[in-house]
């Protein structure tokens, strides 16, 4: 039986050189390939021209460099891009390029579809499929790269910073997650810094824990409540790991890197649910101890949710309290609403393996029927 050929993508330095030495190879090339892949965009061993043509004859036997497939794009007028692109799982995950002013930010996906099933997410109504490979989180780095010819033009990358904000839950698929951020911050790859890459987290207290041992990118914590019979609502892992513990896990990991860095506090704001001036004062003491910056995100809405947009003076009222505490605040501006690109919004083409997706259908439609027998009662 003929053995499947070994992708090379997704391997961080210590990986290649392990398969280079297995192989009777030095390990210096795995810098000459990463520079190959990572920085010039070839995947074709040919055309690796400062390798020996018996190695690139023998990688081909052995080897691959194979990109997740790209299977729709998507443009919204104010610049922003939306790629569907193909996983082995057969899933189409979602990753969304937003330009602004200096920086350019690709939001990534870790898993195809979600298991947490936060309220206010699209991703999460759809259920979970697969964790995706280390190849497949980096290859969506190289794909936007080629799509924004940031293979071409070396001095202006149109991507400076990496979110992991897609689809999935990153801590859920931690090896395979660490090991694309290692090769963003590789010097001899992407070369991100450690400030421009951010993992996004709801809340997996062991995954946050265990960051620190091999890790020092930066770290988002979707919060999006200030006490825990809220979040228990909107966030359901707060009910296995509750505000305290994580925010422990948080503060214990600032503390472990080598700089004095921040966390973001991600807090969405929802009509009527958690963006109450009550809200926002006991989100200020919640996080007195807490190096951070507070991102609040105006709710965006998607079929099948309930849930509706804060008012703009709710949001403004939000913002002010928190800032006279004392706090950094932003606001973050919906982009590529049009494209289904904002944040929340990311659905790609799950095949659900936890059935969620047709519970949540069943509801609806059960909901639905309700509405029109009090409908037709009160008639």
């Amino acid at each position: 039986m003929e053995r499947p050929l070994i992708n090379l993508l997704g391997m961080n330095k210590q990986a290649l050189e392990a398969f280079l030495l297995e192989i009777g190879e030095k390990p210096f090339r795995a810098v000459q390939l990463h520079k190959w892949m990572h920085q010039q965009g070839v995947i074709d061993f040919d055309q690796m021209t400062n390798i020996s043509k018996p190695l690139r004859e023998r990688l081909k036997t052995l080897a691959e460099i194979r990109p997740p497939r790209l299977r729709d794009t998507y443009s919204a007028q104010d610049g922003c891009h939306k790629w569907i692109v193909e996983v082995e799982s057969g899933s189409g995950v979602e990753m969304v390029y937003i330009p602004e002013a200096g920086r350019g930010t690709l939001c990534i996906s870790s898993q195809a579809g979600c298991s947490l099933d936060c309220s206010f997410c699209a991703t999460g109504k759809q259920g979970f499929n697969s964790d995706l490979t280390a190849a497949e989180i980096i290859g969506q780095l190289w794909l936007a790269n080629r799509e924004l010819g940031g293979f071409v033009s070396h001095e202006a990358r149109p991507i400076t910073n990496v979110v992991m904000m897609g689809m999935g839950e990153p801590l859920l698929n931690f090896d395979n997650v660490v090991g694309a951020v290692a090769l963003m911050m590789d010097d001899n790859a992407y070369g991100l810094s450690k400030r421009r890459v951010t993992i996004s987290t709801s809340g997996v207290v062991p995954g946050i824990r265990r960051l620190r041992d091999f890790t020092d990118a930066s770290l988002a914590l979707s919060l999006h409540a200030p006490n825990d019979a809220l979040r228990d609502q909107i966030v359901p892992i707060n009910r296995k790991y509750p505000i305290r513990e994580l925010l422990d896990s948080v503060r214990d990991y600032l503390a472990a890197l080598p700089d004095s860095r921040v966390a973001t506090i991600e807090y969405i704001l929802i009509a009527g649910v958690n963006d109450h001036r009550a809200h926002a004062r006991e989100l200020a003491e919640l996080l007195r101890t807490l190096p951070c910056k507070i991102n609040l995100i105006p709710f965006n809405p998607f079929e099948g949710s309930e849930y509706a947009r804060s008012s703009n003076s709710a949001i403004a009222n939000f913002r002010k309290l928190l800032q006279d505490a004392g706090y950094t605040v932003t606001i973050r501006t919906t982009r590529g609403d049009e494209i289904g690109a904002a944040c929340g919004q990311l659905v790609g083409q799950v095949d659900d393996r936890t059935r969620r997706s047709a519970r949540h259908l069943a509801e609806r439609a059960r909901n639905e029927a309700l509405n029109e027998v009090r409908v037709v009662t009160l008639s």
